[in-house]
């Protein structure tokens, strides 16, 4: 009864270290977003968080570094952490990216089309490799990236779609 018990306990306790290290990883993904987006108050409350679920689930694996249970738990919930931290921001979309359109045949109507959604674009002619093009530059929220990637390829599938995180740095028109 005595070694079931253990057992049980030792499932616990790697448990609790997987779930520690599953919410440390997800919080330092956060703050990262964060802190390049100069979110100071949350970075500094996320990073308190972080640092105490990441002493504790530690301290549990190093007072007893010949179980390989706990190891695997912490080495675990590290990986799962980061992929449950990317799937977060994904979902909470901080900041603003410029999205640059480049469509051979329908440049304007597609700045006309994205314009009647309230996003502000910028035309401009261009050459490529196969003749004139139009380019459209587009700063938005993060938000809307999807939303108006769906609006390009709705009117011109074959449009080339690229997108760099920004900071908004003075003036300028942003659907809010």
């Amino acid at each position: 009864m005595e070694a079931f018990l253990a057992a049980q306990n030792i499932w616990v306790v790697a448990g609790f270290i997987f779930l520690s290290r599953v919410l440390n990883m997800a919080l330092d993904t956060v703050r990262m977003l964060t802190v390049m987006r100069g979110m100071r108050t949350i970075t500094w409350i996320l990073g308190v968080l972080q640092t105490m679920l990441f002493v504790v689930a530690l301290g549990s694996v190093m007072n007893d570094l010949n179980n390989p249970i706990k190891i695997l738990a912490y080495s675990f919930g590290f990986a799962t952490g980061n992929v449950i931290g990317m799937n977060i921001e994904k979902r909470l979309a901080f900041g603003f990216i410029n999205m640059t359109i480049i469509s051979s045949l329908r440049g304007q109507e597609l700045a006309e089309k994205l314009r009647s959604q309230g996003h502000a674009v910028t035309e401009i002619p261009a050459r490529g490799k196969d003749g004139s093009v139009e380019i459209l530059e587009c700063s938005v929220q993060r938000k809307f990236a999807q939303e108006v990637q769906k609006s390009v390829l709705e009117s011109d599938p074959g449009a080339f779609i690229t997108s760099r995180d920004i900071q908004r740095i003075w003036r300028g028109y942003w659907r809010e």
